[in-house]
């Protein structure tokens, strides 16, 4: 093909990205309110191991929810669904991200814990399909991936808002290689999906009586996109008097977390998607690493915890998957509770998971035999509730 014939193809696959994207906007300007869970009858709560060492981890989340809420389980207030068919095996046997069947049970819930799911890349044996994660934020529209990290003792009491529907994730499977010498992908920034996000961690802060909102991007570089979002960002504080606006640069941002005299300062931080799914991993190592934390995906109608980790082939391969810590995923449980309205149970959760994995510790999860099984650890963190 000539250079013609090849802008052409651009322009056509480029006419068909800015089309989506324009249905999608539609879409979110339709949107409902939020879910009120304390007028549900029943709450739905979808369990879903994924694979690798997912569904070991998951089932000693579930363990530990049927723990909290056995009464209100007994009474049929809430209901636990195990929903299986997320594994890469079979995602790559019907060739999409999230087979249609398991879609469909997915959306017959309230809320979804969920186990890492394996991602294809380059080198692997499967072929290149969707993250089932994206796939998911992008079908249940789960656009704010809220990643709470809380050392005491440090004085480190950080919540992050990553928007989860846009920027470069978003249009990762959307790209398009020109020719053997050009590959292009995009990113991609809305006013509806970026005021969402931002107004939704103002209304965190103020909700929590945190005083300061942290705006992350790389405005001064990627003026259009990041420039909307730092330019939404300063509009919507306005509404916020009380509450300290201020902005950095994904960079030095990356550097301050690490610096003992300014990290305190950080409360509440918001930032666009690549941006926050990079530094959320560097904040969980305060707190012992991506393994101990968990993250929730809220949507208006839909919400979904998970943890934040991979799905650990290697252990599976190593047959290590019953030393997998269960710690990101029982944090996501105790985000779950705490969004569907069990407060007391989540924060009673959290407090033995700061006992168990900061303070106390006599049980370690090292991911080999030289530490305890997922199981092991799990009755550890039931034993503590119960003496509190």
């Amino acid at each position: 093909m000539d250079r013609s014939e090849y802008i052409q193809k651009a322009q056509k696959h480029i006419e068909m990205v800015l089309n989506k994207q324009l249905d999608r906007i539609e879409k979110m300007k339709a949107q409902s309110d939020f879910v009120d869970y304390s007028t549900l009858d029943c709450i739905k709560i979808g369990i879903v191991g994924g694979d690798g060492i997912g569904p070991a981890i998951t089932a000693e989340a579930k363990r530990v929810i049927e723990y909290l809420l056995k009464a209100d389980i007994e009474a049929g207030k809430v209901m636990l669904i195990d929903i299986e068919g997320l594994t890469i095996e079979n995602r790559v046997a019907h060739n999409k991200a999230i087979p249609d069947d398991v879609l469909a049970e997915l959306k017959k819930c309230d809320v979804i814990l969920k186990g890492p799911t394996t991602t294809p890349q380059a080198g692997d044996p499967w072929p290149n399909i969707e993250s089932a994660n994206v796939a998911m934020r992008k079908e249940l529209d789960l656009f704010a991936n809220v990643r709470p990290v809380s050392i005491p003792a440090q004085g480190v009491d950080w919540v992050f808002f990553r928007e989860n529907t846009e920027g470069a994730y978003a249009m990762g499977s959307q790209g398009l290689r020109v020719n053997e010498d050009l590959g292009i992908d995009f990113t991609v920034t809305t006013y509806e999906g970026s005021y969402r996000i931002i107004k939704a961690a103002f209304d965190y802060a103020r909700k929590t009586g945190r005083n300061r909102v942290t705006v992350v991007t790389k405005a001064n570089i990627i003026k259009t996109t990041d420039g909307m979002f730092l330019d939404i960002a300063r509009d919507i504080a306005k509404d916020y008097p009380e509450i300290t606006c201020d902005e950095w640069f994904i960079d030095i941002m990356t550097a301050k977390l690490i610096d003992p005299k300014r990290r305190t300062d950080f409360k509440v931080v918001v930032l666009p998607n690549l941006y926050g799914d990079i530094i959320t991993d560097e904040a969980a190592e305060f707190q012992g690493g991506v393994g101990t934390a968990g993250s929730s995906n809220l949507g208006k109608q839909y919400s979904m915890f998970e943890a934040i980790h991979g799905s650990g082939i290697r252990m599976v391969n190593e047959g290590r998957i019953q030393y997998a810590d269960p710690s990101s995923i029982i944090r996501a449980a105790a985000m779950l509770l705490e969004h569907i309205g069990y407060v007391t149970e989540a924060q009673r959760l959290f407090k033995a998971l700061e006992i168990c994995t900061q303070t106390e510790k006599k049980l370690v999860v090292t991911g080999r035999d030289t530490g305890c099984t997922g199981a092991e650890f799990a009755d550890y963190i039931m034993e503590t509730i119960e003496k509190l």
